[in-house]
């Protein structure tokens, strides 16, 4: 993976040395409060996910009502009209640095001109997205953790077609307005052929374009779904797995809340620990490193979660190798 030993040994370099501080030391740097911004999607697991957060800033020396404020908006995905209105409420409050989930988010803050220095994480292509001038040098107010790199959508056929063997038409279901079509298609172009599978580019922008797509990839055989991740098919992920099961369509995902609610199996980052992972980009801006000479990091941690019941109803034998691979096993 491009990135991979420059990721490793100046990110580690460069946020490692405040993960060395003594935690008393540290905590007694600076007397004036910080005020932290952070606009996330809203999700089920939020709270979760919020507590890994504020647990790895306890940990850097950080403790909320002691030495930071943190001022926390949900905007609800995908809405990009309410993602500016929530920004530009937290860049009035003056905050030292803001924590932004994903690619919209990110660019309201981008939009809003704001010279708060932005942490963002959940964004797919960074570069392409014009929030950062390169990985190892990002420039400019941003940096952060990339979500998923591209290669992975042909690591996302290669398992769909594991797991269901006679598929041999996907649909790449994703909303061109809220993530990167291009950052996954090219790579899952390639790895179809050697699959014989044709790849059929899916762009959805609501609950309608999701059943046409995924009743027209049924309606012929050995069909099936590529989910990368994205915020609309996020916002219909009941919809996409109800339709899934009634059309007998096996189904590859970006994120586990697929499966936990149904879905057949998904493969990802373990999307917990970049909410710790962005906590070392909050300390080192907190502690006066300027974005612009933090490397941008993309994800180290991935997790396979797979659903038994949901593969037996649709008639799938699940292949020992995938079974032992799995990280969690939902029967």
């Amino acid at each position: 993976m491009q990135f991979d030993q420059l990721k490793r040994r100046e990110f580690m370099s460069v946020l490692g040395g405040a993960a060395a501080w003594p935690l008393a030391a540290r905590a007694q740097q600076g007397e004036r409060m910080r005020r932290i911004g952070v606009l996330l999607s809203t999700t089920e697991d939020r709270e979760i996910r919020l507590a890994a957060f504020q647990q790895a800033l306890k940990r850097l020396g950080w403790w909320e009502g002691r030495n930071v404020r943190i001022d926390y908006r949900f905007a609800p995905a995908p809405n990009a009209d309410q993602a500016l209105m929530l920004a530009k409420e937290l860049v009035v409050l003056q905050p030292d640095v803001v924590l932004a989930q994903g690619t919209p988010i990110t660019a309201a803050f981008q939009r809003e001109g704001t010279a708060v220095p932005i942490v963002f994480f959940f964004v797919n292509d960074p570069i392409g997205s014009g929030f950062i001038a390169s990985l190892a040098r990002p420039g400019g107010n941003l940096t952060g953790l990339t979500l998923l790199e591209a290669t992975i959508a042909g690591k996302w056929l290669a398992m769909l077609k594991e797991i269901a063997p006679r598929v041999t038409r996907a649909a790449l279901v994703i909303n061109p307005q809220t993530s990167s079509f291009a950052h996954y298609s090219k790579d899952a172009e390639a790895m179809a052929g050697s699959l014989a599978i044709e790849l059929v580019p899916a762009p959805v922008e609501n609950a309608a374009d999701i059943e046409r797509v995924i009743e027209s990839i049924a309606r012929e055989t050995n069909g099936g779904l590529v989910l990368p991740p994205d915020a609309t098919t996020i916002l219909h992920h009941d919809l996409i797995i109800a339709l899934a099961a009634r059309y007998h369509v096996p189904a590859v995902y970006a994120f586990r809340l697929f499966v936990s609610a149904g879905g057949l199996i998904s493969y990802g980052v373990d999307y917990v620990d970049q909410f710790r992972q962005v906590a070392f980009y909050v300390d080192r801006i907190l502690r006066g490193a300027s974005p612009a000479d933090l490397p941008v990091q993309a994800p180290t941690k991935y997790e396979t979660v797979l659903n038994l019941k949901t593969a037996k109803a649709l008639g799938l034998t699940v292949p020992p190798g995938l079974l032992i691979a799995a990280d969690e096993v939902i029967e």
